[in-house]
């Protein structure tokens, strides 16, 4: 083959048909009346399906798994045990949502007071997720503030991210696991996004940009590149510092070094 690598991935995803739930609704478990569920589902036991939700064809729901109202699943989406999916949130079709994953917590909405006490400010918006993203176990994704948290067609996010409210996630962008996006980032396509990378609020990332792992971007990308350190440089000029940086203690002897020398150099009359 001429991409092994991709024709390995073909053939473990066919095997991995096979390992799909049977379609059943095991008990007990909770539909409402007035949710729409669709053909050959997989239900396990304890799920919760909430009003007005609507399930595609072909989805797969594991055991302990909460839908809210108002829900809509499209169709051959896999939703893993134990995922909460708060009201009014969409999940695109071909998703796959790993276990304890929760999709539409309130965002981080609090506002002081003259007594530096907070109050909590409302979180009415939702999460838009849109198809073939995969999100992995334990990630947490915040509903807006109002209107949406979107998460773009074909993202990739591992296990234990937290997204905040109002952020956009662009298409293809792909983030591994502890990275931390505040509110209202927008982050473009096709990003890819290292562990532990922190994101600042309110900024905009640049379309096929890199970010090092465990690097900090506290301001807009406007140009693709590859970022690293904190706060983030382009990584060229990371390296040229660092080497710098390795040197310090060694220049820092020689300075000394040559302090003294002028210091006990006698002075010409």
């Amino acid at each position: 083959m001429e991409d092994a690598y991709a024709c390995f991935a073909k053939l473990l995803e066919a095997y991995s048909q096979f390992k799909r739930r049977k379609p059943t609704i095991e008990q007990p478990s909770f539909v409402a009346e007035s949710a729409t569920v669709g053909s050959d589902l997989y239900l396990g036991a304890f799920a919760y399906i909430g009003n007005n939700a609507k399930i595609g064809n072909n989805v797969q729901i594991y055991p302990n798994s909460y839908i809210g109202e108002n829900v809509i699943i499209g169709e051959n989406t896999t939703i893993f045990a134990g995922v909460k999916i708060y009201d009014d949130c969409k999940i695109g079709a071909n998703c796959t949502i790993h276990a304890g994953a929760v999709i539409g917590s309130d965002g981080f909405g609090f506002a002081p007071n003259e007594q530096g006490e907070y109050s909590k400010v409302p979180q009415i918006g939702n999460v838009v997720i849109e198809d073939n993203v995969e999100i992995g176990a334990n990630t947490t994704i915040d509903c807006a503030t109002m209107g949406s948290t979107y998460i773009r067609k074909g993202a990739k996010i591992d296990n234990l991210v937290q997204i905040a409210h109002n952020v956009e996630i662009g298409k293809n962008t792909a983030l591994a696991s502890q990275v931390g996006v505040a509110g209202s980032a927008k982050i473009g396509e096709r990003v890819q996004i290292g562990g532990q990378a922190g994101i600042a609020g309110h900024l905009h990332i640049a379309d096929g940009t890199q970010i090092v792992a465990q690097s900090g971007i506290p301001n807009t990308v406007k140009e693709q590149g590859v970022l690293m350190g904190s706060p983030a440089i382009p990584i060229d000029d990371f390296k040229k510092s660092y080497f710098g940086f390795r040197k310090l203690p060694y220049i820092l002897k020689k300075l000394q070094e040559l302090e003294n020398t002028i210091k006990n150099t006698p002075k010409e009359n």
